[in-house]
């Protein structure tokens, strides 16, 4: 059998890939990738062959990751953060159903909603739930119907892909959605470019958030009803008892 890794290499900094993930791109013979994603990886790996497809060639970036494993090589196809959270290990099941050669290896990675946590504070401590505002692939009014119900539910809601230059407006309409349910006052926060260069974590409130301009490598999270800003983090509290502090 043929080797075909698909691995999750993190927000983008190499220190934050998983050792299991770097040792498998060193073993590779050839890298697949998005544009952007190799290029974070290119100089930690010399001497690879690089292939690239632009946005909305997918298929086709599978496809070529397929071939080349056909032909004997050890190829490696990387998704920022992890390839099974808005990745493309789904894709590369359904593709290669019509490699039975090509055995698929997957290697998870740090994905935004966790990574950019970190920077934030402790935002994900309880219960929440992960929502893509990008309707390229899901109709808007699902997505709308998911955050709303989210929202209900009293999950902390982390938002990938909250704007774009075709979707300015998204993320306020998802503040929104969620006003209907939650304070004006909820705890939210998010990070700009996580794991890369020009890293920042902002902590704001959702009337704050509402009126706030992100772009396509800005990861957001509103918190709960219980969520917190102690000392400018988000923190959402897992309902441990904390004795008061003695005056």
């Amino acid at each position: 059998m043929n080797t075909l890794y698909v691995i999750g290499i993190g927000p983008g900094a190499y220190e934050k890939m998983t050792i299991e993930a770097a040792e498998a791109l060193k073993s590779s013979d050839v890298i697949v990738g998005y544009t952007v994603y190799v290029d974070l990886v290119r100089k930690h790996f010399p001497g690879k062959e690089f292939l690239t497809t632009p946005m909305k060639r997918e298929v086709e970036r599978c496809e070529l990751a397929f071939a080349e494993a056909a032909k004997g090589k050890t190829v490696a196809m990387i998704c920022s953060g992890d390839a099974g959270v808005y990745g493309m290990t789904g894709l590369m099941y359904e593709i290669g159903v019509r490699y039975p050669q090509v055995e698929l290896k997957l290697i998870g990675g740090l994905t935004a909603a966790t990574s950019g946590a970190a920077v934030l504070g402790a935002p994900l401590i309880h219960d929440f739930a992960v929502v893509s505002l990008s309707d390229l692939l899901t109709p808007w009014e699902k997505i709308e119907k998911r955050v709303e119900l989210a929202a209900a539910a009293d999950f902390v809601i982390c938002l990938y892909n909250p704007s774009s230059k075709k979707r300015k407006d998204y993320l306020q309409r998802a503040c929104d959605l969620v006003l209907k349910h939650q304070s004006p006052e909820t705890v939210c926060g998010y990070v700009k470019n996580i794991g890369r260069e020009g890293e920042e974590g902002h902590v704001l409130t959702l009337r704050e958030l509402r009126d706030t301009q992100v772009d396509m490598f800005t990861t957001v999270w509103i918190g709960n009803s219980q969520t917190k800003n102690i000392g400018g983090k988000m923190v959402t509290p897992r309902g441990y008892r904390v004795p008061e502090t003695e005056e």
